[in-house]
């Protein structure tokens, strides 16, 4: 990756991107060295402008970013690095340091083809198999019961809203896959329906 560092006067530009919603995280500074240690280790490491030194994201917070790509733009003078995050990424607590950061979230899309890989490969053993082979009626039925833990879930407040959520999407997806439904057609269902 031959950079231009004498344009940016040795420091720079940083765009951190989440590698699963696309989501801009932050912008950050890197000198050479900097850039070294974070391809190195795969842990973000910037410049801090005002302390005058180098830290890794995270080294404090516990926040840390994982590298996933590395991209540069078309003068080679600002950087783009797609990362998995530990926690949130602004000092702030929030997911982002832009508060409204458009995101889009690829990870349905990723949970698809390993629902779809499931289906194919016939594992005895995987319990997605297990759902395919019991067909869709029992699917249907295991939507609706996960449907109803989520509902009890949200109606008792147990702290489990989240993780009842995440079984009924999970069982959603892989009754549609069965169907050969892709979840982006459900959002274009509900795009359709917004403009109306």
């Amino acid at each position: 990756m031959e950079l231009n560092w004498d344009k940016v006067n040795g420091l720079m530009p940083v765009i951190i991107q989440d590698a699963n919603t696309m989501r801009v995280l932050m912008l950050g500074y890197m000198t050479k060295e900097a850039l070294a240690l974070t391809l190195q280790s795969s842990l973000v490491t910037f410049y801090s402008r005002t302390q005058q030194k180098l830290w890794t994201k995270g080294e404090t917070s516990g926040n840390s970013l994982h590298v996933q790509d590395v991209h540069h733009d078309c003068d080679n003078d600002t950087l783009l690095i797609t990362a998995l995050k530990d926690g949130p990424t602004c000092h702030l607590g929030r997911d982002s340091c832009f508060v409204d950061a458009p995101k889009n979230n690829q990870f349905i899309t990723k949970l698809e083809a390993v629902i779809d890989k499931s289906f194919k490969d016939k594992n005895p053993h995987s319990y997605t198999y297990s759902l395919y082979l019991e067909g869709i009626k029992e699917m249907a039925k295991k939507v609706t019961e996960e449907a109803g833990e989520v509902a009890i879930s949200a109606v008792t407040d147990d702290g489990r809203v989240k993780e009842e959520s995440a079984d009924l999407i999970y069982h959603l997806l892989v009754m549609l896959r069965k169907m050969d439904v892709s979840f982006n057609e459900v959002i274009e269902v509900l795009e359709q329906r917004s403009i109306k």
